[in-house]
């Protein structure tokens, strides 16, 4: 029997000192307290010009219909003054795939600024949290007002910020969809009890998700259920630029009088006043170091800069900085990472800008007949072809149909078409071999459709032509 290693239980927990858990740790409800400064301001102003974009833009015309809407039912997706198609599918694929790069490239640079500034999960649950301090009282009002028995006052403020909440979830709800539907109708037919059952449908499941996101989940989102949480440790260097607490610096924590000289007395300039602590919406402690939880929201550097001025100390004890300052070092901007991924995404966005540029604005789409081929009067074989041209732009246009310039055949059927803006034209066509013998059946045979207007734009689709053997 071999021997047993006796097991000793180290505790190294000061028994003087009470266990402090933070809001995360603890598992409650997370309240957040009021606070001011540079960076709260900067989230205000962003979050105001974004909001004021996703609102604002739905209700805003463009030659006479509304300035950006997908419309699925038509398969038509207007942004302004150009109009995207099923075929232009590849053009949004190009423009996430940018947007994915832009994110690698911010993050890398200055860590989750996108999380606490612009991801509209942080957006909404900051207005969410103001909604409820204006219904509830600040914080401490909030704690108290948890614990407090149910009670009319309590049953009526509860009430008012969940209606709030509601009717904030509505109208953001209302706003998404009307990007997919014509959204003054859709605001006449929801208030009037008018709406379809799918649409109907949809607006009640973005008014849910809202208001269970925003509202009841808030950090667990975040925390849990983001996948940008959890692959940011990859992207970050030694020189990304973080909310930091600088250790050096603040400890050793503790309590002092204001005209005391903390230093002589083995303090650091952490007061351990932990409103870092009650203004972090997602309720971790920064001083415990880098954490998945941390958005980058800058709240805890402003709660701790307004402590530093009122002591009469250097604001910076949390700042914005990387691993490399942090340890006393300078920060390297330029760095192979950061470099690749700016090279990478700048020229993404030069590809994309030449392709949307380059796009052509009239499609051609040639199917053959089922039919193999025919004899006509004249004794010539005939293939019969439907064409469809799609009119992309948002005015009329004129366009001349023909075949390439080359082919042993004859186009029989309209030349020059007229479409409206937006059209879908089919037009029947039928295709004649003029010179035998054609060599290999089946051959190729190209159309093609020229812009009348200038004459620059052509647009070239191809199909088969069939004929019988030795012919």
């Amino acid at each position: 029997m071999s021997e047993r290693i006796p097991a000793q239980i180290i505790d190294t927990i000061d028994p003087r000192q009470p266990v402090r858990l933070t809001p995360a740790q603890a598992g409650g409800p997370i309240h957040t307290r009021s606070f001011s400064g540079l960076y709260r301001n900067l989230r205000l102003y962003g979050a105001g010009l974004l909001m004021l974009i996703f609102f604002g833009t739905a209700w805003l015309d463009w030659d006479g219909r509304q300035a950006v809407l997908w419309n699925l039912a038509e398969h038509r997706y207007y942004i302004f003054g150009a109009t995207f198609w099923p075929q232009d599918f590849i053009l949004l694929s190009a423009l996430l795939i940018i947007c994915a790069f832009g994110l690698f490239t911010i993050t890398v640079f200055a860590g989750r600024v996108w999380c606490g500034y612009s991801c509209p999960q942080s957006v909404w649950t900051w207005l969410f949290m103001w909604l409820e301090k204006l219904t509830e009282g600040e914080r401490h009002q909030r704690i108290k007002l948890d614990a407090a028995p149910w009670g009319p006052a309590k049953l009526l403020r509860r009430s008012a910020k969940h209606l709030l909440w509601l009717a904030l979830s509505l109208l953001t709800a209302l706003t998404f969809v009307g990007y997919f539907t014509p959204i003054r109708p859709l605001a006449l037919e929801l208030f009037t009890w008018q709406l379809d059952g799918a649409t109907l449908f949809w607006v009640l499941f973005f008014t849910s998700a809202t208001y269970l996101n925003a509202g009841w989940l808030r950090e667990k989102v975040c925390v849990y259920m983001c996948p940008y949480a959890r692959f940011q440790g990859v992207m970050f260097d030694k020189d990304t630029l973080l909310v930091a607490y600088d250790a050096a610096r603040g400890e050793k924590r503790g309590p002092r009088r204001k005209d005391a000289d903390h230093k002589a007395e083995g303090l650091g300039d952490c007061i351990d006043c932990t409103m870092c602590v009650q203004v972090c919406p997602t309720g971790i402690d920064i001083r415990d170091g880098l954490q998945v939880e941390c958005i980058g929201c800058a709240a805890c550097i402003d709660a701790c800069d307004s402590i530093m001025d009122k002591l009469g100390y250097a604001r910076g004890l949390i700042r914005y900085g990387s691993e490399h300052e942090m340890q006393g070092g300078r920060r390297h901007l330029l760095r192979p990472r950061l470099l690749g991924y700016a090279a990478a995404l700048l020229l993404m966005i030069g590809a994309f800008a030449w392709a949307l540029q380059a796009r052509s604005l009239v499609s051609l789409d040639v199917a053959k007949d089922r039919g193999m081929f025919r004899e006509n009067a004249a004794g010539q074989i005939e293939n019969v072809y439907r064409l469809k041209l799609i009119n992309k732009t948002q005015q009329p246009q004129r366009y001349h149909l023909g075949l390439v310039a080359g082919q042993p055949f004859r186009l029989n059927g309209p030349s020059d078409l007229s479409l409206a803006a937006g059209e879908i034209l089919e037009v029947p066509v039928s295709v004649v071999l003029e010179r035998e013998p054609l060599g290999r059946s089946p051959a190729p045979v190209s159309f093609e459709v020229v812009n009348l207007r200038d004459g620059s734009e052509r647009v070239e689709a191809g199909s088969t032509f069939i004929a019988p053997s030795g012919r």
